[in-house]
């Protein structure tokens, strides 16, 4: 899952990128979500894995 960019080093942004992703995944997992809150999630999921480049 890691990018890497022009420099070469890991940097904040990536890092937050991973954690937000990591976060919407826990909770796409979550028992008593319905139809809808799903779908969101995965919308949000898609988008943010677009912004890392990994779509």
């Amino acid at each position: 899952m890691e990018k890497s960019n022009k420099g070469g080093q890991y940097t904040c942004n990536e890092y937050r990128e991973e954690m937000i992703l990591l976060g919407l995944q826990k909770r796409l997992s979550s028992k008593g979500l319905t139809q809808k809150e799903k779908e969101s999630l995965l919308k949000d999921i898609a988008k943010v894995e677009k912004q890392m480049g990994i779509d």
